[in-house]
């Protein structure tokens, strides 16, 4: 995937697993979004090269939750 597709792709995935942070953590978007993009999830799907953006947004925020609640991320398939 050439890397403008791939930036189009985060701008889909990433607010709606933001949406799901909001919704879950009962937080405000913003620091929802700063938290998501602080996490090692959102630096693992920005680089291309791991393919986490063949995860849907719900997988993704399983992900995210999983690495906020015990430092740890576990994939549902091996992507790699």
């Amino acid at each position: 995937m050439c890397d403008k597709k791939h930036s189009a792709l985060l701008t889909v995935i990433v607010p709606m697993v933001v949406a799901e942070i909001v919704r879950v953590y009962g937080l405000d978007e913003n620091t929802a979004t700063e938290q998501f993009y602080a996490s090692r999830v959102y630096d693992e799907l920005s680089d291309e090269g791991r393919k986490l953006w063949h995860y849907s947004p719900k997988v993704l925020f399983s992900m995210y939750d999983e690495e906020k609640r015990t430092g740890a991320i576990t994939y549902p398939e091996e992507a790699f």
